[in-house]
């Protein structure tokens, strides 16, 4: 599938993409760091019983990669070196190929950012307006009963945020003081670890991933690809990580387009998110815009 890709908004509004407090420090080991991160069955999460859409087209045909399989992708990228690092590297899907338009919401877990923006969920079910929602491991051992509320609703898909809420890289690439994972098996449990917790709760295997901060480099997307998943970004930053106001909201909302991916954030009910969406919605919607999930 050819997937055209746009120039994303000014580095400024991008620059504060994170609405989450960064994870915890991370030592910054001499020895290999190879080990695997806990284990995702410590995430206490009831599988929901509702049924689930089947896996979407877009998605890689790949079979996600089982927990034995982190040590041969250890070794196929271990020695392969990033050319690129950013919001827009190759294996990073920006805009639909179609018209509809795909909003995006990330809760991002951790430190400051295990919250639930309930207003804004309330919004999108009055007006039935589909979203994808990413969704950290973090977010949703901090919010089980919300999280099965909102997996059961087929207004909502539910999608990959990682399970630390890191920014993907094998060569440890940070973003917005967030460090990125080290090397290649770091790059593997950030995705495996959600990857496992989701696949057990819904059913299905998610099919898309976003990492922390939506930065990634062009060794750790072909891993997301090997583990079955599709890297999505954005071309429409609608709440700068949560921080903009109401009217900042309703300007970049007024920039969507057929095919536009927009990306906000569910966990900071404190922001104008809710009430920005609200604001920009209806107009959009008595246009005639097609909202759709990403599958």
């Amino acid at each position: 599938m050819t997937l055209s890709r746009r120039a994303l908004l000014t580095a400024g509004a991008v620059g504060v993409l994170s609405a989450c407090t960064p994870p915890e420090p991370r030592t910054r080991a001499t020895e290999p760091s190879s080990a695997p991160s806990p284990s995702p069955s410590s995430y206490a999460v009831p599988t929901t019983s509702a049924s689930a859409p089947a896996p979407v087209s877009t998605a890689p045909t790949t079979t996600p990669a089982a927990p034995t399989a982190r040590a041969a992708v250890v070794r196929r990228y271990q020695a392969v070196r990033p050319t690129q690092f950013g919001l827009t590297v190759p294996g990073v899907i920006n805009r639909l190929p179609s018209a509809g338009v795909a909003l995006t919401f990330d809760a991002c877990g951790g430190p400051g950012g295990a919250q639930y923006d309930g207003a804004l969920i309330k919004t999108l079910r009055d007006l039935r307006t589909p979203a994808t929602l990413f969704l950290n491991a973090r977010w949703i051992e901090a919010n089980p009963a919300i999280f099965r509320d909102l997996a059961a609703d087929p207004l909502f898909d539910i999608a990959n945020h990682g399970t630390r809420h890191l920014p993907l890289s094998v060569a440890g690439r940070s973003a917005y003081g967030i460090a990125g994972t080290r090397d290649a098996g770091e790059v593997y449990d950030e995705i495996a670890g959600n990857h496992e917790l989701l696949t057990r709760a819904l059913g299905r295997p998610p099919a898309f991933f976003r990492s922390g901060t939506a930065h990634y480099d062009d060794v750790a997307t072909k891993i997301v690809a090997e583990l079955g998943e599709q890297v999505i970004g954005f071309d429409v930053n609608a709440d700068s990580g949560a921080r903009a106001s109401l009217p900042q909201i309703t300007r970049a909302m007024a920039g969507v387009r057929p095919g536009s991916i927009v990306i906000a954030h569910m966990n900071r009910p404190g922001g104008a998110t809710a009430q920005g969406m609200a604001a920009a919605l209806p107009p959009l919607l008595a246009a005639g815009t097609r909202f759709v999930h990403l599958r």
